[in-house]
């Protein structure tokens, strides 16, 4: 049956067994991760510090989580619980509002013209905010200073992280004039800080 598949579904059915397996969800650089371990065809086997490779793979895996966020919840079979901080599945509960109301992040990763429109220097703006330190190795800082929490990093915990995480959302979101690609390095970075702060 998996040869019936076209890519976007099989990975869409990857991701389905990955976060089957993983109950307390992953976050997105683990779901990359394990793709690769399993000699996934559908995302680059590339470095993730070229900027072009971490977008494709990148908007492919989101692409194929919002499939599958719609195609559980068509069949009431779960919901997909998407953010940078973790990626879940979760039970199905009637009257969920999330899949209701307008979501430009589900528009946009949707959208597979927005791949293929995308060159490099598209991902150079879409990143410039912090990934050129990042290609340094020093992502840690170049997150915190997209947060403005570079001044005291030691004194720092996720839960402040997170409250700026939402702060910063909330103030960058399409929705409220905000811009797609400056919502995405957000979300880049709160993964990035979510791997050093969140295992303390």
């Amino acid at each position: 049956m998996n040869d019936e598949l076209n890519p976007a579904q099989d990975l869409a059915e990857q991701l389905h067994q990955l976060l089957l397996a993983a109950p307390a969800g992953l976050g997105e650089y683990q779901l990359i991760q394990q793709l690769k371990d399993r000699h996934c065809t559908h995302i680059p086997h590339l470095p993730l510090t070229d900027k072009l490779v971490l977008f494709r793979t990148h908007f492919l895996l989101f692409n194929a989580l919002y499939r599958l966020r719609e195609r559980l919840w068509g069949e009431q079979a779960g919901f997909v619980q998407i953010n940078p901080l973790r990626i879940q599945l979760l039970p199905y509960q009637a009257g969920r509002g999330e899949l209701s109301e307008h979501d430009p992040l589900r528009d946009y990763y949707l959208d597979l013209s927005q791949l293929s429109n995308t060159d490099e220097r598209d991902v150079e703006k879409l990143l410039a905010s912090f990934w050129t330190r990042m290609q340094g190795g020093e992502e840690k800082l170049a997150a915190l200073e997209l947060f403005e929490l570079a001044d005291d990093p030691h004194a720092l915990n996720l839960t402040t992280i997170k409250q700026r995480y939402r702060q910063l959302v909330s103030l960058h979101h399409p929705d409220r004039g905000g811009s797609t690609s400056r919502l995405q390095s957000i979300n880049k970075a709160m993964e990035i800080l979510e791997r050093y702060y969140g295992k303390r």
